[in-house]
């Protein structure tokens, strides 16, 4: 039985569009009413268990008739209140105006004691802000959504949530890659769940129509609903809020970093006010360290979004914020000050990660330098930083070639670069041996830091796609076992060393396992 209790602050606190239905329009309030487009037959493709169990599911309540009804966008529960957030942004750069949720429809807010979640349907159908698309979703972008969502929480990344996917039992027609060639596609949809929804761009498409009544409004409901702990009033409040979010924003940024995560499109309607992962379209993990690499296939001339970008990114993002939040403030000096606590908060967190990473007690002078020598050598050698960082924690306390070899062979992805590489690293690893006795951590406790901070598994594009293959022929095994295999992404999982390997060599260039399109 699906009982829920709702709280549905967004739409009952916040300026509504009075006009109901999915024709796309221009919308000068927060929200607009709309209903789930119905499909033909859906059915429970995956599920997350631990998400389930936050919202009171049981397994029986996920697996019941009533649950496809519902989450596949057939039927809503009392107390449901369904609508499409209206929100702006700037996207590569350049400002898009109105965007909004063009497929995604929140059912409503559920609370209880684990917290307060808002219910989302992607791939639901036709919003006022679909701007000509059908509002639906395919089944490759649901399952990479859902399960990375959920492959990001377990690595203790903050994120937005997936409870479900959902095949409709219909198809979708795509043209994948925008280059003329349109085909039907089995269509999904994914429940997202999260605290909030809010985005950069929410605040920034009032500010952009000179509403400053809607911009301060938005505010002081995102401070009471999201940031209750924060205390203050006026310009005081809203300037420590912005500082928060900005803090918040560069420790996501760190964590990225940490674990090799590209999100690939990170214009600012696809950053969450909170500090989580939001919006995966094509995304991409690290394989071998390049900090040019990008997932994406309409960034690939300019690369604005590639991995090692995405640091000074998020603070142009916040940049854009700021600038939209300036009408509330009488002075920018508060928002400057919040844009300086980005960069005071990054370099924290940075540090924090170098020293996690390396197995160091705390970051020193030097250290930095250390960690930078490091990656100009994984990026001129082709190394899997994943395996590598592994690697680097099992490294044995005296100098030892043939461990070393043992150890680090596995992370080279050209053999000839590697060969012209073991020079370099055996000196790196001298210096790094050095630093190490001057460290008050013991081995066991140095491996233990690095094992929790360097992830054995994590969800690389290849391993998505043999899942999705799997599924597209209707069989979810291969879902089911990524999930499960991402639970527990820092321990040895005996049997699942394949989950662990190297990107093959296969899926160095195909499609879905190198880079992707925004089409989904």
């Amino acid at each position: 039985m699906l009982d829920f209790r709702y709280d549905n602050a967004f739409v009952r606190d916040l300026p509504g569009d009075p006009v109901h239905g999915p024709r796309v329009r221009e919308v000068h309030q927060a929200w607009s009413p709309v209903m789930p487009t119905p499909v033909e037959a859906p059915e429970l493709l995956a599920h997350s268990r631990e998400m389930a169990s936050c919202l009171g599911l049981d397994e029986g309540d996920v697996r019941s008739e009533q649950f496809a009804q519902v989450f596949g966008g057939n039927r809503l529960l009392p107390g449901m209140q369904p609508f499409a957030a209206n929100y702006g942004g700037h996207q590569f750069g350049h400002w898009a105006g109105q965007l909004g949720d063009g497929r995604a429809i929140s059912l409503g807010e559920v609370v209880n004691d684990a917290g307060r979640w808002e219910l989302q349907l992607k791939g639901a159908g036709r919003t006022p802000y679909s701007r000509g698309a059908d509002g639906r979703a395919v089944l490759r972008s649901s399952i990479r959504e859902f399960l990375c969502s959920e492959a990001m929480h377990h690595l203790g990344i903050p994120t937005t949530r997936a409870l479900a996917v959902l095949t409709t039992g219909e198809e979708v027609v795509r043209d994948m890659f925008y280059d003329g060639h349109p085909a039907p596609e089995p269509g999904a949809v994914v429940v997202r769940v999260a605290p909030s929804f809010l985005r950069f761009g929410s605040f920034e498409l009032p500010a952009s129509r000179g509403d400053a009544a809607l911009l301060r409004q938005l505010v002081e409901f995102c401070i009471r609903r999201d940031f209750p702990h924060l205390e203050g009033e006026g310009e005081d409040l809203y300037a420590t809020w912005f500082a928060e979010v900005a803090r918040r924003t560069a420790r996501l940024m760190a964590e990225w970093m940490r674990v090799g995560f590209v999100h690939g499109v990170m214009n600012t309607d696809n950053m969450s006010i909170q500090g989580l992962t939001i919006d995966y379209g094509p995304y991409g993990w690290i394989d071998d360290y390049d900090p040019d690499w990008t997932p994406n296939t309409t960034d690939a001339e300019r690369r604005r979004y590639r991995f090692g970008q995405q640091p000074a990114v998020a603070y142009w993002n916040l940049g854009r914020l700021a600038g939209a939040l300036s009408p509330l403030f009488g002075d920018v000096a508060p928002l400057q000050e919040g844009l300086a606590a980005y960069v005071d908060a990054w370099e924290a967190a940075d540090g924090e990660v170098t020293a996690r990473k390396l197995g160091l007690a705390e970051l020193r002078e030097g250290d930095e330098a250390l960690m930078r020598g490091l990656q100009e050598w994984m990026a001129g050698h082709e190394v899997d930083m994943t395996l590598f960082f592994r690697a680097l924690g099992e490294l044995p306390a005296g100098a030892d070639p043939a461990r070393e070899h043992e150890l680090f062979d596995v992370v080279f992805y050209d053999p000839a670069k590697g060969e012209a590489g073991w020079p370099a690293l055996h000196e790196w690893l001298a210096g790094y041996r050095a630093r190490l006795t001057d460290d008050p951590l013991d081995a066991e406790a140095r491996r233990e830091r690095m094992r929790l901070a360097n992830p054995r598994y994590v969800l690389r594009n290849y391993l998505a796609q043999q899942a999705i293959d799997l599924a597209t022929q209707g069989d979810p095994s291969g879902v089911h076992e990524l999930l499960e295999v991402m639970r527990r992404p820092y321990d040895e999982q005996p049997g699942r060393e394949a989950f662990a390997g190297k990107r093959p060599e296969w899926a160095r260039t195909r499609a879905g396992c190198s880079m992707l399109s925004c089409s989904s």
